[in-house]
């Protein structure tokens, strides 16, 4: 049960209905994530923002949807896994490359170095190695991209406390956090 209220999108007034309707009109659903966030319409419009500026980046979809998977298993979020292996469905990515990325790797390799390169930045808060740093440019990142990737992993850090800190009830299809074993063996 989330700690805190889950907006109603139909009871909702003032800037969280009109954000809470351009969410609905835009995916065709509310998920509990942004239900939740629209209990500061301040907020909602800050994240759906930097969202919406990120789907036009260098840094593809199913790039980021890596990345958001990588950071929500690191960061022992479910609502962030189970939403994001959803939202990668939708993006292309299979179920065995979705297992790789949230053991921060890719079976691509200019991905694999990316999801290494956001891995880092979240286990270690952005104080990264200079060879964490190098192996990003060595995979032909450009400095935007390299602001991109660091953006993504900031977004994804953010709504994966959220989710932790909220207990929002999950609506996509439940995935679990992989096991130790599993983050071990990798």
């Amino acid at each position: 049960m989330a700690r805190v209220q889950v907006i109603n999108p139909q009871t909702a007034t003032g800037d969280a209905k009109m954000l809470l309707d351009a969410v609905q009109s835009q995916l065709g659903v509310t998920p509990n994530f942004i239900r939740v966030l629209a209990n500061s319409p301040k907020a909602l419009e800050g994240f759906l923002g930097l969202y919406g500026a990120l789907g036009k980046a260098s840094v593809d979809k199913a790039t980021q949807e890596r990345i958001a998977l990588a950071v929500a298993e690191g960061n022992g979020c479910q609502y962030c896994v189970s939403a994001h292996t959803a939202i990668g469905r939708h993006a292309g990515l299979s179920n065995e490359e979705m297992t790789l990325n949230r053991l921060g790797s890719s079976a691509d390799t200019k991905a694999a170095a990316i999801v290494a390169f956001a891995k880092a930045l979240n286990d270690n808060l952005g104080d990264i190695t200079g060879a964490e740093f190098d192996a990003a440019r060595h995979a032909g990142l450009s400095d935007g991209e390299i602001v991109e990737v660091i953006t993504v992993v900031a977004l994804n850090i953010f709504t994966n406390i959220l989710g932790k800190a909220t207990r929002v009830e999950i609506d996509f299809p439940k995935v679990d956090l992989l096991d130790t074993a599993q983050r071990a063996a990798a």
